[in-house]
């Protein structure tokens, strides 16, 4: 809060906070801890930024879709093996 930023948590159960409101994201599974899978979340994050959604709602959405889209792959191909442009390519069902 003293900062005024958003801080993303992730792990099992994400937490997004500003300091004042919070969220705790359900989404996600260990498959999606690998390498670029932060990338995905952070372009998808920035995306939301640049369509001019407020810091801490946006976060909070890029932290579910992110989550979403690894949930998705993990459903068609299990947890293991799975990429981040796996992630990517599940963005636009999610997206509809």
């Amino acid at each position: 809060r003293d900062l005024n930023a958003v801080i993303v948590l992730k792990g099992h159960g994400t937490v997004i906070t500003d300091g004042n409101a919070s969220y705790r994201n359900p989404t996600g599974n260990p498959g999606m801890a690998v390498g670029g899978s932060g990338d995905v979340l952070a372009g998808i994050l920035v995306s939301l930024l640049g369509q001019k959604i407020p810091p801490l709602k946006a976060a909070a959405c890029a932290a579910w879709l992110h989550g979403a889209a690894g949930d998705r792959c993990a459903e068609k191909m299990g947890q293991y093996g799975m990429l981040p442009t796996d992630m990517l390519q599940e963005l636009p069902h999610l997206l509809k």
